[in-house]
């Protein structure tokens, strides 16, 4: 069993029983899935590209991506109905909580500048996304291998009604939110 998974077990369950009352172990907010995409514009013009994202993501997810593709076709951009431009990947079970225990020990402390996360980038429906300006913050990108610095947008997936029981779960979790 993963080391965030046991916490989540240990500590978290009981600490929002007592926060928020709860009667029964169902009603406990948990992490469903996470989901991280990867917009490739420029695969309009370079179909390479994409391939140099799907292996970036492939590294740092430990799973393969699926290829997005065009809903509609935009002529000022020369994109056509179909066209594959970004990848994503959805985590579940032991490598979603490997995934989000590196994100938050590792790969975060090494953005530039970081002081915490936003607390505000919740949905209403108790969901967290994050955006993240370059793939090299996680340690297994090598700097000399990649081709171009990409961005990839993060979205933490909760059973959590509302957003207040969202936060204070990734709150115990571990997710460094700004004081």
């Amino acid at each position: 069993m993963d080391r965030l998974q046991e916490k989540y077990q240990n500590e978290v369950t009981k600490a929002m029983t007592e926060k928020f009352g709860y009667k029964n172990v169902m009603q406990l907010p948990k992490i469903e899935k996470i989901i991280i995409n990867m917009g490739v514009g420029e695969a309009v013009a370079n179909p390479k590209a994409l391939d140099a994202a799907v292996s970036d993501l492939t590294i740092i997810a430990g799973q393969k991506p699926i290829l997005t593709r065009a809903k509609k076709s935009i002529a000022a951009w020369k994109l056509r109905e179909g066209m594959p431009i970004g990848c994503k990947v959805t985590l579940r079970g032991t490598r979603m909580y490997q995934f989000l225990d590196k994100f938050m020990n590792v790969a975060l402390p090494r953005v530039r500048d970081f002081r915490g996360l936003s607390d505000k980038a919740f949905d209403g429906r108790g969901n967290y996304a994050v955006g993240l300006k370059e793939q090299l913050i996680f340690p297994e990108i090598e700097y000399d291998k990649i081709d171009k610095i990409r961005g990839m947008n993060i979205v933490i997936v909760t059973t959590a009604e509302k957003d207040e029981e969202a936060r204070e779960l990734l709150k115990l979790m571990g997710m460094p939110f700004k004081a």
